[in-house]
């Protein structure tokens, strides 16, 4: 009973709440942002919330394997986009490998200036020292949350806007697919980084065998999709759940975190099968009702210490840096070459947004001792500052688009 009581409490504190708070603000903040602001509301008052038993050990799993499924279906959004073509759009659709080039560059430069003025700059600071490798790869940790853009966030931003600015949007996920891809493979490379030749001393036939079944997920969704192309709807659901555990569990046990394998499987599914499924159902399903605990707990975790006034600073210095770099990387290389400069820096704005996505890897970086406390703080501090402005920097940079 005393269970039942704290997870009432949990879901009350951080699903009803901020559902509350979203509307009376007229949804202008994004809905996953408001929960990470209570807790870190909780964490700098040090209010007695444990008295109700939060963080509740029912919320803490649920909150968990929502985020797992909010992974899983950010890979299977890859395949859920349209292919640019729109009677409202305005610009030249971009080829393969100019959005390639785009998307490469959109996430180049914030990662590199990022990452150096970091490691000249920030991680000198008192707490910001790496705890767990080298101050390069934590340098570079804090640089790819930086370089991040949040495609769960961002489809649902992209949803919200007008016909006439749907274009836009549609191009910028396409571009922040690469982006979300390149942020789970850079995940992946820092975690071996880090490791050094520790990252395969003791591995076993378990750690081998992981590798192999990541490889069989994408051979047995390369055939099914050449000759298993419609299958009963409900076998398409039998196989989800198997490919969304069969990849957390394989990136578990070679060292990497079990989001980077829920992303790996969705990725890697049929797309046609994929076409079938409610993803955004799912999706925002899980975005509202449940992974709002993950979020709530998230903003707990940061030491309400290192909020101090240098910290937050330090925190407007990386807005500042992330917002400037991605937005100028945009416009140094747009992805069609005959867009004007206000749709450059409004799809730079979108891009900008960093939400669910840096989140889940400054979570995943603090947890392996590659951030600091202060760090992370920071970081959790971008996410909703970045992820809150994405909407009114869009509009305003468009206002200025010639009609």
């Amino acid at each position: 009973m005393d269970r039942m009581f704290h997870f009432s409490a949990d879901i009350v504190l951080f699903v009803f709440i901020p559902l509350l708070l979203w509307h009376l603000c007229r949804k202008a903040i994004p809905i996953v942002v408001i929960p990470i602001l209570v807790g870190i509301v909780i964490a700098v008052t040090k209010y007695p919330v444990g008295a109700w038993g939060i963080p509740s050990q029912y919320g803490e799993n649920i909150g968990w394997i929502a985020v797992l499924v909010l992974a899983f279906t950010a890979g299977l959004d890859m395949w859920q986009l349209s292919d640019g073509t729109d009677p409202n759009q305005t610009f030249t659709s971009p080829s393969l490998g100019r959005l390639l080039a785009s998307a490469l560059v959109a996430l180049g430069v914030p990662f590199g200036i990022g990452s150096v003025l970091i490691y000249f700059y920030f991680l000198p600071l008192h707490g910001w020292e790496t705890p767990h490798g080298s101050p390069v790869i934590g340098a570079m940790s804090i640089g790819l949350c930086l370089a991040v853009s949040a495609l769960p966030v961002l489809i649902g931003i992209v949803r919200e806007l007008s016909p006439a600015e749907r274009p836009m949007g549609q191009l910028a996920l396409r571009l922040a697919v690469v982006d979300d891809a390149a942020l789970w493979i850079g995940l992946a490379c820092l975690q071996f980084a880090a490791e050094g030749s520790d990252a395969f001393h003791g591995w076993r036939i378990q750690q081998f065998l992981a590798v192999a079944l990541l490889g069989m997920l994408a051979l047995i969704s390369g055939a099914a999709t050449r000759r298993l192309q419609h299958p009963p709807i409900w076998a398409i659901w039998m196989c989800v759940p198997i490919w969304l555990v069969a990849g957390a569990w394989a990136s578990r046990e070679i060292g990497l975190h079990e989001l980077i394998g829920a992303y790996y499987a969705g990725a890697v599914m049929p797309p046609r099968w994929v076409r079938r499924l409610p993803v955004e159902k799912v999706g925002t399903f899980a975005l509202f009702w449940l992974a709002p605990m993950f979020f709530g707990h998230s903003g707990m975790h940061i030491n309400g210490e290192a909020l101090t006034w240098p910290s937050v600073f330090a925190s407007f210095m990386l807005v500042v840096i992330s917002i400037g770099s991605k937005m100028g990387a945009v416009v140094l290389y747009p992805p069609s070459p005959d867009m004007s400069r206000s749709q450059a820096l409004g799809m730079g704005a979108l891009l900008q947004c960093k939400g669910l996505m840096e989140i889940v890897a400054a979570t995943i970086l603090h947890g392996k001792g590659m951030i600091s406390e202060f760090a992370y703080a920071s970081l959790m501090i971008l996410a909703v500052a970045s992820t809150t402005l994405t909407g009114p920097m869009f509009r305003l940079v468009m206002k200025r688009q010639p009609t």
